[in-house]
Formats: structure tokens, C-alpha cells, sequence
């Protein structure tokens, strides 16, 4: 199956931290694969800007590099060196007042300009400040901003502020990546234009809901920031925020950005406080050469979590008394991340014991094998009576639509599209950011006032055995973690 490549109009586009590591692993390699695919147009410009003293041969010279390390796909030199040509570099200081007049000479009238601050939290205002002080910011101006959104509300809602002294609420891109996975994006597809789905999707028939996002790695390499931000603030408060919101929402009056925002903002504000007794907190043990991480963090006295497990509700109509269990952790059994919607048993049974009790699952997976599953019933096959067993109905992206499909395309390079022609349905709301930190804060600080520890948990594991436990008084289990 081929795609249909939605052209978009000559654009351009800075990246502030154009030399830095997100920039060289994620943003670059994505415009290459957006450039290959012809959806970036002749007349476009792609400018990196940082602090680093580099004329644009050098900068030319360093995308090269970085895309013959994380480029994922066959290297066309012609490609390549057409690429390369659209590139151009100024050395800018985020704080003070070097090349800002240079970058605005490369600014052209009539054009969409996008901003990507792939840089920290703390040069977000600054960056704001200088593009309005010197005459780049016009209504056809975005600016990209990666998380963290801030550690906390406070903290939140300043940054907020600093940008928004600058630029409209409609003008700012806050980027989560999980919302540029093309099975997130199909969730919503699968709810709203289906008409199988959404007649059965609340708490009449789904018994719980499970979102899990493992990772087989510590945190080695990220220990001081991590440490000081644990699982619930680096995953939760987004990550696993955004799929739980995609999930739980109303349908929304239509397809549009802000409609899409407003019920998953209503999500947010629905969500129970979390009682302590559900939720656990874990940090992986050494094992063998494989540091711990009271060792990678290299704090041996730190309480923060590189696991944690909760059950929490949405108080609302559709989901009164549907549970809704998250978990995320590194250092897990397998890299996995799926979202389980487990529906409730028939509720009368015509077969034997002998035949066993079953239900549906829907499972989404949205990494590393993208696709969706549904477990329906059939009878085992042979003779010896009527036994019952679970068969997947498998929709495999890659197998389903073809290797060359577009469902097989990084999450930053959709992204980065929808900055530029201007679509904010994946992209998160400054109020959505300050609901999801003032349901956080309380179970973070509940933690400190509490002082509770987290508890260890082995490597290569499903997490701690109280995990486990917390959906095992429910008379339900974890989904085996598994790629």
C-alpha cells in the first residue's frame, strides 16, 4: 500500500540547539526522511542555531555525521547533497545579543517560520524574548517546545507565562512524541470511526484498562536530571497522561485541534486523587555488571522512582467504576508499550466449566511493533468436545500496509509537518499541561510528606512484586510484558 504525502508550503524553520543531541538523533534525521519523501518543497530552509563557533560547511559537515549514524535506511548521496544545500548555520547566544540580527536576515517576508527551542526549560523565555525584540515574530510564526513543561504547577504555569508574553496560546507547539506514534493516533480512529467500538467503550462492558510503557534501559548517561525528576514526572504526568487521556475522552463535536483538547482536558480534571495504598513506587537492583540505580544515579541515599504502578479512576459517567491501571519503568523485562482494554466476561456462560471463562481484549501496541489486537473466543480446533481458547485478530502495521507505508514514519517527522501547516491536534494546551502537574503534585508531595521509599526491584523483571499485588486484590492481572 502506497501513502498519500500530503505536500506543505516553503517553510522555515531554525532549530535552536542545532547542534545538540536531540537535534542530531531525532529532529535532523526526521527532515531527511521528510525530505526523501518530497514533502519538504524546494525553497525551504532549515537553519541550525547554537553556540558553538561554525560556518555552514562545518554545520553541513555535522548533519552528515549524524545522519549516517542514526539515519535508519539506504543513504542516496544525490539525496544527501541535495539536502545538505537547503542547510544554513548561525551562531547565536540564547542569552545575550550575538547573530540575533544575522538569523533575522535569513527570515523571509510571507513565509511560515517555525521556531523548534530544542534546548532546556530555563532558555524557553529568553528565546521568546529575542525573537519578538528583534522583529521575527508575525502571525505565521510557531515555536516547537519539548518537555519537561516545567517539574511542577508553579513551575508550569511560569513557563507558560514566560511564552506567553510572546506569542498566542494558537502560536505554541508543546511536543510529546507518543502523540506523533501512528498507533496513538489510531486510537482515535479506532473509537470514532468505527461503529463496532464505541457503542461498547465504558464501564458497561469494559471491566479495566491497562497502560504499560517498559523500557529495558536505565538511566545511565541521564542520572542528574532523572534523579531529580523519577518516573512519575518524566512519564506519568505526560506520557502516560496523553494515552490515558486518548483513551478515556468524550468524542469530540469534530476532528479539530481545540475540540480534540477540550475533551481530553475534561479527562484531566475527572481523575480521583490517587490513595497511597494504590499506588508503588520501585528502583532496580545491580545485577551483575549492569549497575543499579542507586549507582547510576551515583546518590546512594535517593528515594526517587524508576518504577511506579498506580490505579486510578475518571470520575465520570462513562467510566463510573472501570479501573484504569498505569505502570511504567526501566530496567523491565522487555522494551514494550501497550495500551489493553480488557472487556468484561459474557455475562452468562452456555458452555461447560470444562470449556473455561474467556473475554476480549483490544491491545494497541505502540512500540516497537505498532499494530493492534484484538483476542476474540473460538473453539479450539479437533474433536473431544467444546474447549474454548483465545485466538488474536493481528493487525501488524508493517505487515499489514507494507514496509514502505507511512505508518512506519518517526514520530517527529509527523510532527514536525503538523508545526508546519499549522495543526495542533497532537500537540498539548497550555491549560491541559497545568490540569495534568495539579493532579501530579499531590501524589509527589504526598511521597516527601510520607517519606516513603521505593521499593527494589530485580532487573530484567515485571517491577516490584507489590505491583503485581495491586491488581491481584482486584481479582485481575498485569498484561506479561513482552515485545
Amino acid at each position: 500500500m502506497v501513502s498519500r504525502v500530503i505536500p506543505v508550503d516553503p517553510f522555515d524553520l531554525v532549530i535552536f540547539g542545532g547542534t545538540g543531541d536531540l537535534a542530531r538523533r531525532k529532529i535532523l534525521p526526521a527532515l531527511f526522511r521528510r525530505f526523501l519523501a518530497g514533502q519538504i518543497p524546494e525553497g525551504s530552509k532549515i537553519i541550525g542555531a547554537a553556540r558553538s563557533e561554525l560556518d555552514d560547511d562545518a554545520y553541513r559537515q555535522l548533519v552528515a555525521e549524524a545522519l549516517a549514524e542514526f539515519h535508519d535506511g539506504e543513504m542516496d548521496q544525490k539525496c544527501l547533497t541535495d539536502f545538505l544545500r537547503g542547510l544554513s548555520y548561525e551562531q547565536v547566544d540564547a542569552v545575550g545579543e550575538a547573530g540575533w540580527d544575522a538569523l533575522a536576515g535569513h527570515m523571509r517576508p510571507d513565509m511560515v517560520r517555525a521556531f523548534y527551542f530544542s534546548v532546556g526549560p530555563s532558555l524557553f523565555g529568553a528565546l521568546a524574548e529575542r525573537l519578538q525584540l528583534h522583529g521575527m515574530v508575525d502571525p505565521d510564526t510557531r515555536i516547537v517546545v519539548e518537555k519537561p513543561f516545567g517539574r511542577d504547577l508553579e513551575t508550569a504555569r511560569a513557563l507558560n507565562q514566560s511564552l506567553a508574553v510572546h506569542f498566542d496560546e494558537s502560536q505554541i507547539y508543546r511536543i510529546d512524541h507518543y502523540l506523533g506514534k501512528e498507533t496513538v493516533q489510531n486510537l482515535m480512529a479506532i473509537r470514532f470511526g468505527n461503529m463496532l467500538f464505541e457503542p461498547l467503550w465504558n464501564s458497561q462492558y469494559i471491566d479495566h484498562i491497562q497502560i504499560t510503557v517498559a523500557e529495558t534501559v536505565g538511566v545511565q548517561g541521564r542520572g542528574d536530571y532523572y534523579d531529580r525528576s523519577g518516573a512519575t514526572r518524566d512519564m506519568v504526568q505526560n506520557h502516560l497522561m496523553q494515552l490515558l487521556c486518548l483513551i478515556a475522552m468524550e468524542p469530540p463535536a469534530k476532528f479539530d485541534p481545540d475540540a480534540v483538547r477540550d475533551e481530553k482536558l475534561k479527562v484531566i480534571r475527572a481523575l480521583d486523587p490517587v490513595e497511597p495504598q494504590d499506588i508503588v513506587r520501585g528502583q532496580y537492583l545491580l545485577a551483575g555488571d549492569r549497575a543499579g540505580y542507586l549507582e547510576d544515579v551515583e546518590n546512594s541515599a535517593s528515594t526517587t522512582e524508576s518504577f511506579v504502578a498506580m490505579k486510578l479512576h475518571v470520575s465520570n459517567w462513562r467510566w463510573a467504576a472501570t479501573p484504569f491501571y498505569l505502570r511504567t519503568g526501566k530496567r523491565l523485562k522487555a522494551r514494550a508499550s501497550e495500551i489493553a482494554v480488557v472487556f468484561k466476561e459474557t455475562p452468562h456462560s452456555i458452555f461447560d466449566e470444562d470449556a473455561g471463562r474467556h473475554r476480549n481484549t483490544l491491545s494497541i501496541r505502540l512500540q516497537p511493533n505498532e499494530g493492534i489486537d484484538l483476542d476474540v473466543t473460538i473453539k479450539e480446533p479437533g474433536p473431544g468436545g467444546m474447549r474454548l481458547i483465545d485466538v488474536p485478530l493481528d493487525m501488524t502495521f508493517s505487515e499489514a500496509l507494507g514496509p514502505d507505508s507511512e505508518a512506519a514514519a518517526d514520530a517527529y517527522e509527523r510532527l514536525i509537518m503538523d508545526v508546519i501547516r499549522g495543526n495542533q491536534t497532537l500537540f498539548m494546551r497550555g491549560d491541559e499541561v497545568e490540569a495534568a502537574w495539579a493532579w501530579t503534585d499531590p501524589i509527589i508531595q504526598g511521597w516527601t510528606e510520607r517519606g516513603d521509599q521505593p521499593l527494589a526491584y530485580d532487573t530484567g523483571s515485571s517491577g516490584p512484586d507489590d505491583a503485581l499485588a495491586l491488581m491481584h486484590r482486584d481479582g485481575r492481572r498485569w498484561r506479561e510484558i513482552r515485545e
